[in-house]
């Protein structure tokens, strides 16, 4: 079971229910690369923290929106899939160490 953990060079900020991403590179914002979440996206990321499954944020999505477990395990699944590509998220190690004893 994959959980996700948030890289360590990133600023957040939250703002009106939006969260925006900038990378840090040398101390330096990387402003070419600042990356906007919506307020459900907001929420994801918020539970991206090494110990919380994708199971669990599915539940956390359908718990506060209407949306039915289909539809928000796609969503969840596209915006980690993008978050990983674009360098934000890793897997985390304690995933990586429990998915080889299992």
């Amino acid at each position: 079971m994959k959980q996700y953990s948030k890289k360590k060079d990133l600023v957040t900020r939250n703002i009106s229910g939006e969260t925006i991403i900038v990378p840090v590179e040398g101390h330096v914002g990387d402003l070419d690369s600042i990356y906007t979440l919506n307020e459900v996206g907001s929420v994801i990321w918020e539970l991206l923290d090494g110990r919380t499954s994708i199971e669990q944020i599915v539940a956390a999505v359908c718990s506060r929106y209407e949306v039915a477990p289909e539809e928000a395990r796609r969503d969840v699944t596209e915006l980690i899939d993008s978050l990983e590509k674009a360098g934000l998220i890793h897997v985390s190690p304690a995933s990586n160490q429990r998915c080889q004893t299992d």
